[in-house]
């Protein structure tokens, strides 16, 4: 008995040898074993799992022109942003205010498009809408299938912001108000921005900054977080 067990046990313990090809003698192979076929590096559980769909859901990044929209779809998709970027030129100067974004090259015409994956199987499409008055017939376009909106404001230039409150309102599409706090600018208090803003209390107001991703990301956990109050169904 003590035999056959030794015997079993050098047979398991043996490295395992390759079946002969081609003349060429059968090799041992003690190397490591080669990975599962379909396994990826990075990839995420449902994109591997082909019972399971992801969850998509659609933001929509509102707010006045220069207010940093394209920043804040740029800083947190994954791929690489859809933009419709065009340069500016002296036939908009009577009709957008560079006061505050002197620097500002380019504008958008369309729209911005990005995406980021959350929670593993939570996907979100961050749509940012143009800021200039005389693209808004796209908005009715680019709101349709949201679950809802973030209106970006500027301290400097709050009264910006109103035609997009007033938008959300007026549809009935659940939004927050996220405050992009540029460098140089006097911080408020969210409460203040409220208060400024007339925004009902059970519509969250948040600082961040829309070129940091973290706290773009935090605004969009606010922003899905808000919905499922508002839209619990």
């Amino acid at each position: 008995m003590d035999s056959v067990v030794s015997d079993a046990t050098a047979v398991s313990e043996s490295p395992v040898e390759a079946p002969a090809a081609a003349g060429i003698p059968a090799q041992p192979q003690t190397g490591p074993r080669e990975p599962e076929p379909g396994a990826e590096d990075g990839a995420q559980d449902w994109q591997l799992d082909h019972t399971r769909a992801p969850i998509a859901t659609k933001i929509v990044v509102a707010g006045g022109f220069g207010v940093g929209k394209t920043t804040f779809v740029r800083a947190v998709s994954e791929i690489t942003p859809l933009q419709t970027e065009a340069l500016m030129t002296r036939a908009s100067e009577d009709t957008d205010d560079l006061t505050s974004t002197p620097d500002k090259l380019t504008t958008t015409v369309a729209m911005d498009f990005g995406r980021i994956t959350l929670d593993n199987d939570l996907v979100l499409y961050v749509f940012g809408t143009p800021g200039q008055q005389r693209f808004w017939f796209m908005w009715d376009d680019l709101v349709r299938g949201a679950i809802g909106a973030i209106v970006l404001a500027d301290t400097r230039r709050l009264t910006d912001c109103f035609p997009a409150l007033d938008y959300f309102e007026s549809c009935g599409l659940p939004y927050i108000v996220a405050v992009n706090h540029f460098e140089g600018t006097e911080r408020f208090e969210p409460e203040d921005v409220r208060e400024a803003l007339t925004v009902s209390p059970d519509v969250p107001v948040v600082i961040m900054d829309a070129r940091k991703r973290y706290s773009v990301v935090e605004t969009l956990l606010s922003m899905v977080a808000h919905a499922l109050e508002a839209t619990p169904e």
